[in-house]
């Protein structure tokens, strides 16, 4: 009959089964031992559901968009030139508004924005930081919240930015959101609050957009030649 018995194993893939010819043994079956395989990390094979922002700064320039929210990997087709006009355009009244007046610095994308927490991460359109909050640039990303983001938005990314990405915003503290339309050639101006207990609010704009740092005015933004 057969019998089996470790054969010397050591370390973890050398666990081996010997096999001893034995005639006086009741016949018993015959055991299969497997190696123990070591787990490697695969960010290609890794399910969605646990990918975070380091995670997607290994993922290969393929020209899109790469996002981590919520466990969940994002991704957005590269731009139209239509995008990129009105981002440009805001972004020059942005800064003429907010950098020229001293009152921080301002990015447009590609930049990433990380919130290390919780490892999510996104690339906003445009990203504003205030004097104050100058301590969170780092050189790899802006690491925490910024204090106006913009997304402009397309048929394809609307349900996110208006969704999952709203959520994320005021979850992490950015305290004024902007989510840009070109379809509607409007701006919804979400101000998420500065303390937990403050409640979003709402306001949409189409003619003159206001550009606020926390209570201070700091001009307006003429929306038909964003949008031109």
């Amino acid at each position: 009959m057969l019998s089996t018995a470790a054969a010397g194993a050591t370390g973890w893939g050398s666990g081996v089964a010997a096999v001893v010819f034995d005639p006086s043994l009741t016949p018993v079956p015959i055991l299969r031992v497997r190696a123990r395989a070591t787990r490697r990390y695969n960010v290609d094979r890794m399910a969605l559901s646990q990918i975070t922002w380091q995670d997607v700064q290994q993922l290969p320039d393929d020209g899109h968009r790469h996002e981590a929210i919520e466990g969940e990997l994002y991704v957005t087709p590269a731009p139209t030139p239509r995008h990129q006009d009105i981002v440009l355009r805001l972004a020059l009244r942005l800064h003429a508004a907010l950098v020229d007046s001293g009152r921080g610095r301002l990015w447009v994308a590609p930049v990433g924005v990380e919130f290390p927490d919780t490892e999510e991460g996104v690339q906003p359109d445009i990203v504003f930081v205030s004097s104050a909050g100058l301590a969170i640039i780092s050189d790899a990303a802006i690491r925490g919240a910024p204090d106006l983001v913009v997304e402009v938005i397309s048929p394809t990314t609307a349900h996110r930015d208006r969704g999952v990405k709203r959520k994320l915003y005021e979850r992490q503290g950015v305290k004024q959101y902007w989510i840009v339309d070109p379809e509607a050639e409007s701006v919804e101006v979400w101000t998420l609050g500065e303390r937990p207990s403050e409640a979003p609010s709402l306001q949409r704009y189409a003619k003159l957009l206001p550009v606020r740092l926390g209570r201070e005015a700091l001009g307006e933004i003429d929306l038909p030649e964003v949008f031109a």
